[in-house]
């Protein structure tokens, strides 16, 4: 089974054109699942496009036609890439261009760190691809919010020290990120900006019933218990809503190893999603 080419189906079946790759953490997989799903668009002859927050750690290989986001200071000599655009926004490494890859070879790609900068860099990529591959993050998964993009969420054991951990953290993390759009035909309180802590605690310790309404999940300022605690006791929705597609893992960390069928599965039952061992290429079951 090919992982990328499961995933790439899905967000097709969902009329999503932007697919928004976010990890629990480093370590977890995060550009492995990017890679998969490249490599799955470019097979089935999809038109490609691909950025990244930041800058990344890693070079990525594209093949010749791949059209992709970077700064001009990490555009190699060799091989050849034609220059298609120069935008105003910067990277952590310079000034953000649009490129195309002339031949097959390795790229480092950047992009802005900002959900406007990247709302701007998907729109870009978008009018020259098919389908643009994000390797985001999650304070900044806001750019596809109410576009109808798809999330992938990379979870692995780097990040906790337990198995129930790792699958308790992914959990939350999917949890937060799929807070359902609000419903006008019923009572709501407007958020201006980020719900915080003491404002989940006030609305618990009063009883509201009244749906809590947030611009996108990334206003939902909590995590762990708390965050548990306001989802569960609160009608927390949003007016821009997100769409998460699957979940890829990784089951070996640097300082310890989950068994993957297990993890994978456990993942799976706990986020109510496809779960992919991104390594392994195997879907729960």
């Amino acid at each position: 089974m090919r992982v990328g080419v499961e995933i790439l189906n899905l967000a097709r079946s969902a009329g999503a054109r932007t697919i928004f790759v976010v990890g629990t953490g480093s370590g977890v997989g995060k550009t492995t699942t990017v890679r998969a799903i490249y490599a799955a668009a470019r097979d089935a002859g999809v038109r490609v496009a691909l950025a990244s927050l930041g800058r990344d750690a890693e070079s990525l290989w594209l093949g010749p036609g791949t059209v992709f986001a970077t700064a001009r200071a990490l555009l190699p000599s060799s091989p050849a890439a034609e220059i298609l655009n120069l935008s105003p926004l910067r990277s952590a490494a310079g000034g953000v261009l649009y490129v195309r890859a002339a031949a097959g070879g390795f790229f480092e790609l950047a992009g802005p760190p900002t959900a406007s900068g990247v709302r701007a860099v998907v729109d870009e990529l978008l009018a020259r691809s098919d389908v643009a591959i994000i390797d985001g993050a999650v304070d900044r998964v806001a750019a596809v919010s109410g576009s109808g993009g798809a999330i992938v969420v990379a979870a692995g054991a780097e990040t906790a020290p337990t198995k129930d951990e790792a699958v308790a953290e992914t959990a939350a993390l999917v949890a937060r990120l799929r807070i359902a759009a609000f419903d006008p035909g019923e009572a709501w309180i407007d958020v201006e900006g980020a719900l915080t802590p003491s404002d989940a605690a006030a609305f618990i310790a009063r009883a509201e019933t009244r749906q809590i309404v947030v611009r996108d999940p990334t206003q939902f300022a909590l995590s762990g218990r708390p965050a548990q605690q306001a989802l569960k006791r609160l009608k927390i929705r949003c007016r821009r809503p997100l769409h998460v597609i699957a979940v890829t893992v990784a089951s070996i960390g640097s300082e310890r190893a989950f068994e993957p069928a297990q993890f994978a599965g456990a993942v799976a039952a706990a986020t109510d999603l496809p779960a992919f061992d991104v390594y392994r290429g195997a879907r729960a079951a």
